[in-house]
């Protein structure tokens, strides 16, 4: 009975999530709903004040502080817990989850000078990039890669704004798509998921295209050796006229 307990127990263990370097804001948002999870959450995102003096405290207020330590504790266990050795190594002078916490994002992204100076490049590039002639579908992805950077340096930039700059800067063999987008949809509900989606299938129809032109001079080949067969074949058949 004992095992079936101990069973049950651990398939509720859930993992924390871990970071590795990469990726810091898809880390966050799952490590934030770990953290909602074990009730700790809360004393991250606030923090807490310690008082200078607790001797003056009574007894219920004590009561709260050791709680909110054990909180705090337990939420910078999770932290350290879910970044690799390194990451370990850099946040192990914080001594609140809260610092630890915010020590991650400008460790990462740099203080609030390089962050905006980081943002100001990944506006130009996302204002520059082009399609290049030999690029296909992947182009969509490197907008994208732009776009989630932008994000994690927390700009906002709108779904709207990421479809139009892909519609103006792809190469011209997708003209027929960007005329057929703008008089058949709005650009203001298109969704970047449905003009990729119009990119892959016009990738389709144009390699399907591109393989017809050899599918057809083979049958014309066809043809034209059965042609040839039939009238060698009525010529060897044909009885000579007689004189």
């Amino acid at each position: 009975m004992a095992s079936k307990t101990n069973e049950a127990a651990d398939s509720s263990v859930v993992l924390t999530p871990f970071f590795d370097g990469t990726d810091l804001k898809y880390w966050k948002i799952r490590m934030r709903t770990h953290l909602k999870a074990e009730g700790v959450w809360t004393i991250v995102a606030n923090g807490f004040e310690e008082p200078k003096n607790d001797s003056d405290l009574t007894a219920a207020e004590m009561k709260n502080l050791e709680a909110k330590y054990r909180q705090d504790a337990k939420a910078l266990s999770k932290i350290q817990m879910g970044v690799s050795r390194a990451y370990f190594a850099k946040t192990a002078t914080c001594e609140t989850a809260k610092e630890a916490w915010d020590f991650l994002e400008t460790e990462v992204y740099g203080d609030e000078k390089v962050r905006t100076i980081n943002l100001q490049t990944l506006r130009r590039e996302f204002e520059n990039i082009k399609m290049i002639e030999s690029e296909k579908i992947e182009y969509c992805t490197r907008v994208m890669n732009i776009v989630n950077e932008m994000r994690n340096h927390s700009d906002t930039i709108y779904e709207q704004q990421v479809v139009e700059k892909i519609l103006i800067s792809v190469t011209e063999k997708y003209e027929y798509i960007i005329d057929i987008t703008e008089e058949t949809k709005d650009l203001s509900k298109i969704s970047i998921k449905e003009l990729v989606g119009s990119f892959r299938a016009h990738e389709k129809r144009r390699i399907f295209r591109e393989d017809q032109p050899k599918d057809t001079t083979f049958q014309s080949n066809i043809n034209e050796n059965s042609q040839n067969f039939s009238k060698n074949h009525q010529k060897k058949n044909q009885k000579p006229k007689k004189k």
